[in-house]
């Protein structure tokens, strides 16, 4: 697997890729002083030739990067699932994302492309988390929750059953969402206040 981005996610799925017994062949970062990261060799700026076979993660935490890179990568793209997680047979999971440490995914749930799903997250029966979404670790999604693209949920957050939440959310750490949320807004606090 190659890795784009060698960040502290980069890190995390290393991890991963390790307990599933998966090779990191190495990692592109634009970053020309960086040489190793946790002992893999870096590979210097993206380029389409270098190992055109194998599959990539674009390891960046931040959505809209993660979003920015998609767009001019040429290789395949694959996913991450750590051996811990537990996903049920009924979910479906888009390309490039990584399902990390303990993380749950219920029944009839759907996640889109780029996600990160982080470690303990829980994600109940029949959510929908589209494209480029990033849900931090500790996070619960109850039954039926939408989360529109490009939204980052902050760790420990609790999201009731049945909410959507819109595109280019913002929802503080260990915030308690309980309305709906718009587009673009950003909300933090229990229960869950708009600040911008």
């Amino acid at each position: 697997m190659l890795l784009y981005g060698a960040s502290g996610h980069a890190k995390v799925i290393c991890s991963c890729l390790e307990a599933l017994n998966l090779t990191v062949t190495g990692l592109f970062d634009d970053n020309p002083n960086l040489l190793f990261l946790e002992g893999y060799s870096l590979l210097g700026k993206y380029n389409t030739e270098i190992y055109p076979t194998i599959p990539l993660i674009i390891s960046i935490g931040n959505n809209t990067i993660r979003k920015h890179i998609s767009q001019s990568v040429y290789h395949t793209f694959g996913n991450v699932i750590h051996p811990s997680a537990i996903l049920d047979r009924t979910i479906t999971i888009g390309v490039g994302t990584v399902v990390l440490h303990k993380a749950i995914i219920q029944r009839g749930s759907q996640i889109g492309n780029h996600v990160i799903i982080n470690t303990g997250a829980i994600i109940d029966h029949d959510c929908l988390v589209e494209d480029f979404v990033h849900i931090s670790p500790n996070v619960t999604l109850c039954g039926g929750v939408k989360v529109g693209e490009g939204t980052h949920i902050g760790a420990g957050t609790v999201v009731i059953p049945g909410i959507t939440i819109g595109k280019g959310v913002i929802i503080g750490a260990g915030t308690v969402v309980i309305r709906n949320i718009p587009d673009n807004s950003t909300y933090v606090g229990n229960p869950a206040k708009k600040i911008k």
